[in-house]
């Protein structure tokens, strides 16, 4: 997970943020036991009132009530207004334009506006934009900051250890750009609409519909009006301290060698002396009092980095899970009726920290594959909705594949006694000298739900407090996130079994979901009888991370659309 500023959140967990830098550079918790107290004379308080736990066939309040909805049609709909999903629109009606095709060609996007809910670090590779618009500069896609410097660094607590940055290794970023990754989905959003693509931003896809040979059919969005009963940061930074195209990446402290994770901060040239930092931790950690927002906000002290944020003004914060799986986790990707690109699936390259090239390039390969079916005036389908499992084989054969397939065995070679130390003699051995061509590959320790220890194993960590110039508390961060959702809704944050989290979680893992939650939107509070705990889920509080419904060790979180336009605002994270 990471938080960001413009900080950042990795499955991994990933904290972003930005600040500006002045121009030189850019409590200890204690739990008692009455918190992990239950009451089995007490009455389990209703939390989920969502129609997908309750629904509204049995709801006699529903009895009776009509409900039209509106209906559309075309010929490709794409859900998701990300990096891969635009790709995916533009090659379409590219193609179609080439060809002279009639194609009609939707995209749904949840956020308010396209690249609201878009948060990365980001540094970016151009392999697939070359391909998509030769002529990007050109048309002005705003990557102003080429790499100039690599920066690879092991933190003690106290010291830094620089690490050389050889050629060939995945931390390598020479001919890359530093972005704001919002403000290029923004862009490719202006060049899918000037092709002739829909977009519909402020619709959430909450469901798949079905045809009756079971293909899919198309989406519905969700429903409004339903009444609520039923971390990047970004800052500004001292001139003197500011080196754009700067790229510095670090691992080591605050984590201990068994617990995956690291940094990154990059020097952004928009204008102004801006840097993005965040830090990222993997979800299959063990611990249940580590926070991640709280590991973030304790490595902005370290020696090194500190100086370059003194003085400086944190002016965004966001978060969001990465999905980290890589190949060996790419679940099936093609169905009657659909196909699965981008970030989802498990396209990113792990030790590079990238995945909009490989998210890119998924989507244009989906898209020539659909192309090419659904243009063909003599296909006899199978079933009424179109399966394209050419989609499979040509990703196979692409340069993503390739990329993924001798990266494969970096991150689960962090599973080792020595930890971080193992993994990175590992990837020096195999990785730098044989490219990746070994011929094993290894394998994931099993559901980061299924890693935490029970709380009586593990020691509190005690983080120290927030000076509110460097480190800052969770709520004052999210407010600079933009994050917003219409109060009057059922909670979004759906759990399965309303008495789980104080009965299992708070019992045995003393609550965990509200540490590793990036927004504050867990919290157990007493019950107003005075007797036990209950949880509180603050939903409007929600940036859409999704690292409630990954890390849950009872998996009893689901987390669902809320209303169309609601979550974070991100600008240009």
């Amino acid at each position: 997970m990471f938080p960001a500023s413009r900080y950042s959140i990795q499955a991994h967990r990933c904290i972003r943020a930005l600040k500006t830098v002045p121009a030189d550079h850019a409590a200890p918790q204690l739990y008692t036991v009455v918190h992990r107290r239950t009451c089995s004379s007490v009455t389990t308080p209703r939390i989920t009132t969502h129609y997908t736990i309750h629904p509204r066939d049995k709801d006699p309040r529903w009895e009776g009530v009509e409900m039209e909805r509106f209906a559309d049609e075309a010929d490709v709909v794409i859900v998701g207004g990300g990096p891969a999903g635009l790709s995916a629109a533009i090659r379409l009606k590219q193609l179609a334009n080439e060809q002279e095709k009639e194609l009609r060609v939707c995209l749904v996007e949840k956020a308010s506006q396209i690249g609201a809910h878009t948060l990365s670090g980001a540094c970016l590779e151009p392999s697939a934009l070359i391909e998509l618009f030769p002529d990007w500069k050109e048309r002005g896609a705003p990557l102003h900051t080429p790499v100039t410097e690599d920066v690879f660094s092991i933190l003690t607590e106290k010291y830094r250890i620089p690490v050389p940055m050889l050629p060939g290794l995945p931390m390598n970023n020479h001919g890359n750009y530093i972005v704001r990754l919002g403000n290029f989905v923004r862009w490719l959003g202006e060049q899918a609409e000037e092709l002739g693509v829909e977009l519909y931003p402020g619709y959430a896809a909450a469901e798949v519909l079905f045809h009756e040979d079971g293909s899919v059919k198309g989406i519905a969005t969700n429903d409004v009006g339903i009444a609520k009963d039923g971390s990047p940061k970004v800052w500004t930074i001292d001139e003197k301290k500011w080196r754009p195209g700067r790229v510095e990446h670090s691992v080591g402290w605050p984590l201990n060698r068994n617990t995956y994770g690291g940094s990154f901060l990059y020097h952004l040239n928009e204008g102004e002396p801006l840097v993005a930092l965040g830090f990222v931790v993997g979800l299959d950690y063990t611990n249940p009092y580590l926070s991640p927002f709280r590991e973030f906000q304790r490595w902005k002290h370290h020696p090194f980095v500190a100086p370059t944020l003194e003085g400086g003004n944190r002016i965004a914060y966001g978060a969001r899970a990465l999905n980290e799986g890589g190949i060996q986790s790419i679940p099936k990707l093609t169905f009657p009726g659909g196909m699965l690109i981008g970030c989802s699936p498990g396209f990113m390259n792990v030790p590079k920290i990238k995945g909009t090239h490989t998210a890119m390039k998924s989507g244009m390969l989906a898209a020539e594959s659909a192309f090419a079916k659904i243009t063909d005036e003599n296909l006899n389908s199978e079933t009424t909705g179109l399966h394209v499992p050419e989609y499979a084989e040509n990703l196979k054969k692409s340069w993503i594949w390739k990329e993924l397939h001798a990266v494969r065995n970096i991150r689960p070679s962090f599973h080792n006694y020595f930890g971080l130390y193992g993994g990175m003699v590992y990837t020096g051995i195999f990785y730098w000298v044989l490219r990746g061509k070994e011929p094993w590959t290894l394998k994931h320790c099993g559901l980061d739900s299924a890693q935490l220890k029970p709380a009586k194993d593990c020691t509190p960590i005690e983080y120290p407090k927030p000076d509110g110039k460097i480190s800052f508390d969770l709520l004052s961060s999210v407010a600079l996130s933009g994050t917003n959702h219409e109060g009057d809704q059922p909670a979004h944050l759906t759990l399965k079994d309303d008495s789980v989290p104080v009965a299992r979680n708070l019992a045995i893992y003393d609550g965990p979901e509200q540490r590793f939650c990036p927004a504050g939107v867990y919290e157990y509070v007493p019950l107003e009888t005075g007797e036990g705990m209950r949880l509180q889920i603050n939903a409007q509080n929600c940036v859409h991370c999704k690292t409630c419904d990954i890390k849950d060790p009872s998996q009893n979180i689901n987390w669902v659309v809320p209303e169309g336009s609601g979550g974070p605002a991100y600008n240009g994270m």
